[in-house]
């Protein structure tokens, strides 16, 4: 199976920007969507972003006009940039293929986004 390996999370200050790569162990070209979930402290996990392998994106609106996800299928990479963070944004970040909203591959470990002063 696919294993995923998120990264560059880290600690900004409200209204920084932070670049999170998310590396496949395999192809991902054959996947119809990726997606970012991210899990805030005693909250469920919640998906934030999906692009499908066409390229159409779609967000919830908590992070619409902020975030942008992309992908690479050439080097196997989804990426998400984030700017204009909030505290609200603080959570651990991960990425999963995806359908109908569901993830399909296990879990990697994350990369812990955090957003204070």
């Amino acid at each position: 199976q696919v294993q995923l390996v998120e990264s560059g999370g880290g600690l900004v200050q409200p209204g920084g920007s932070l670049r999170l790569s998310c590396a496949a162990s395999g192809s991902i070209s054959s996947f119809y969507a990726m997606g970012w979930y991210r899990q805030a402290p005693g909250k469920q996990r919640e998906l934030v972003a999906t692009i499908t392998s066409v390229g159409r994106t779609n967000y919830v609106d908590l992070v619409k006009g902020r975030f942008t996800i992309s992908r690479d299928n050439a080097k196997n990479t989804v990426y998400l940039q984030m700017n204009s963070l909030k505290p609200e944004d603080t959570a651990v970040y991960y990425c999963n293929a995806v359908i109908n909203g569901r993830p399909l591959l296990d879990w990697g470990q994350g990369t812990q986004v955090t957003v204070s002063l």
